[in-house]
């Protein structure tokens, strides 16, 4: 009996669309640990399929195939960046930013203590890719987290 959903893909997975999906595994590897699992190539050179894990967690990239989707690029940067943030929590905040930065990522927010409770920041990678980052560090009621926020922008 074959499993309907493969077992360490139980949850939702990213499945993102690069300009150049290979360079963006090399990236991934540096940027955030992530370990290569499996490839497959188009006839032509770009990856039809990938999947990598950033930590516990399975991602799935191809490279943009604008041929198969009317002649339209799907890529981040060709759409001028993506409203999409891919979220984790990490042990350490600042490391892992400062991680994708040297890998080559741009950070566009530094790590900073933020209102609801957890240290933040983002980067958006060479791709056109936004990923941000939180360590908890502060337990907060919602009665707590709404007065911080009030506070925050005001």
């Amino acid at each position: 009996m074959v499993a309907p959903i493969p077992a360490g893909h139980e949850g939702m997975i990213p499945h993102l669309v690069v300009d150049g999906a290979a360079a963006a595994i090399e990236f991934y590897q540096k940027a955030f640990g992530a370990q290569e699992l499996h490839r497959m190539p188009a006839p032509d050179g770009r990856l039809m399929h990938a999947e990598i894990m950033i930590g516990k967690n399975p991602v799935y990239l191809a490279d943009d195939f604008p041929e198969f989707c009317g002649g339209v690029s799907r890529a981040p940067k060709s759409l001028g960046g993506s409203p999409v943030t891919i979220h984790q929590y990490v042990e350490d905040c600042d490391a892992s930013v400062a991680r994708a930065a040297e890998a080559g990522g741009e950070v566009t927010m530094p790590a900073t203590d933020m209102f609801w409770g957890d240290r933040y920041g983002t980067i958006k990678d060479p791709f056109g890719h936004s990923w941000s980052f939180a360590t908890h560090v502060k337990d907060l009621s919602p009665d707590e987290m709404q007065a911080a926020a009030q506070q925050a922008f005001s």
